[in-house]
């Protein structure tokens, strides 16, 4: 019992410093633009801190302040804190100043060794850690909510519940959640046990968000308490995130994907960024800023033989094509124009993008086998979007003058 009635002099301690300020709840989280996040070339959240880079840091914050994103998600791991406690202060230190320097507010996610939850003897470790916690962060302006802990199934409810009563306890300025797995499990918890309610949801389809959200929306409403979702947007799992961003921007509730970085751990199915700046998919990047796909009836779909183009792509990668001897560069030229054709009109899919095939051939060592594959695999392709002369579809714009 010696460990937990010195952690109760602490929160005495801590409490009385905070009883004269009253808890910053918000009263609408729909502004909420959030990302989970991870460095990229780390696997795992111990890793992510072990290895913390604080310019990684700074590059990755600013990658979303260009998204105008405002808040961020991290995991802290009890791990990685207990290995060299004085390094994590600092860089958790470093980590939420660099965010508040660029509008980004933070909330810190709990890891706890998977033993503890069912092992009461355990908790005053996780009490312990808290405390260490908010001494660190506690007062920094940075600092937007405390994540007591992430999807408690089941068995770790009770465990997720005491936490979130202990933050409560102990810094009685930041709201305090727990990020439950699916709407439902948000209920179970129950409302009284947080300041702020959230989910995740990775739902598959439109219907069921929309059902997930109008829920979630009806329990906010009737616990009188502000509502938001932590975690969105997996390829895996038939949630895109232009999809998934669409249905909860237009329902007015504060969001999350998964993640900003595109990570050693989910690289695979998250993640927008890769370290360089560039992006997996632009339309990921447009979905942030609030620019979605027409889906409707009124699409115009793209004609790339409009102006005769793929037509002479077509016919001339042919041409070169029969000639055994024509030359490499000839070759590469085409098939960048046929990949350009390809991808302006999005004629294949662009899991592989065709100009990053293009550019990797132009790179690398002359390979006219293969040279030869892709321009035949492109001409291929374009084939069936040619216009014939005299088509419609090949008409100039009215009034137009040469």
């Amino acid at each position: 019992m010696k460990p937990i009635l010195i952690l109760a002099s602490g929160l005495a301690i801590l409490g009385a410093a905070a009883t004269a300020q009253e808890r910053n709840i918000p009263k609408d989280l729909s502004k909420v633009r959030g990302f989970n996040y991870e460095s990229a070339p780390t696997i795992g959240h111990a890793e992510h801190w072990l290895a913390y880079d604080p310019a990684e840091t700074e590059r990755d914050m600013d990658y979303a302040r260009r998204l105008n994103l405002n808040q961020v998600r991290v995991f802290l791991n009890y791990t990685a804190y207990d290995k060299d406690r004085p390094a994590f202060r600092k860089n958790l230190l470093h980590f939420v100043r660099a965010c508040y320097q660029r509008g980004i507010g933070v909330m810190p996610t709990l890891q706890y060794p998977g033993a503890w939850s069912q092992d009461r003897a355990s908790w005053h470790f996780a009490e312990e850690w808290a405390a260490d916690l908010i001494q660190t962060i506690g007062k920094e302006p940075g600092l937007a909510f405390w994540d007591a802990h992430n999807e408690p199934r089941a068995a770790r409810l009770e465990f997720a519940k005491h936490m979130a009563g202990v933050f409560r306890q102990l810094d009685k300025r930041t709201p305090v959640t727990v990020g439950t797995t699916v709407e439902s499990e948000m209920e179970t918890l129950g409302a009284d046990a947080v300041d702020v309610l959230v989910f995740h949801d990775y739902s598959a389809t439109r219907g069921q968000i929309r059902v997930n959200i109008g829920r979630a929306k009806q329990f906010a409403a009737k616990a009188g308490k502000p509502l938001m979702n932590t975690e969105i947007g997996c390829v895996a799992r038939s949630n895109p995130y232009d999809v998934t961003l669409e249905e909860y921007m237009k329902a007015g509730v504060g969001w999350y994907i998964w993640e900003l970085m595109i990570t050693g751990q989910w690289g695979t199915v998250h993640g927008v960024f890769y370290p360089d700046g560039t992006v997996r998919d632009p339309s990921i990047v447009a979905a942030l800023l609030g620019f979605f796909r027409n889906r409707g009836p009124n699409v115009i779909p793209e004609v790339v033989d409009r102006e005769g183009r793929a037509t002479r792509a077509v016919a001339e990668s042919k041409q070169w094509l029969a000639d055994p001897n024509a030359a490499g560069e000839p070759g590469l030229d085409l098939a960048e124009r046929s990949a350009n054709l390809l991808e302006a009109g999005q004629l294949i899919a662009m899991h592989d993008l065709p100009t990053r095939e293009v550019d990797l051939l132009r790179k690398g060592q002359p390979d006219m086998p293969a040279l030869r594959a892709l321009v035949q695999r492109y001409a291929g392709i374009l084939e069936p979007w040619q216009v014939p002369v005299g088509d419609p579809r090949r008409s100039r714009p009215p009034g137009w003058i040469r």
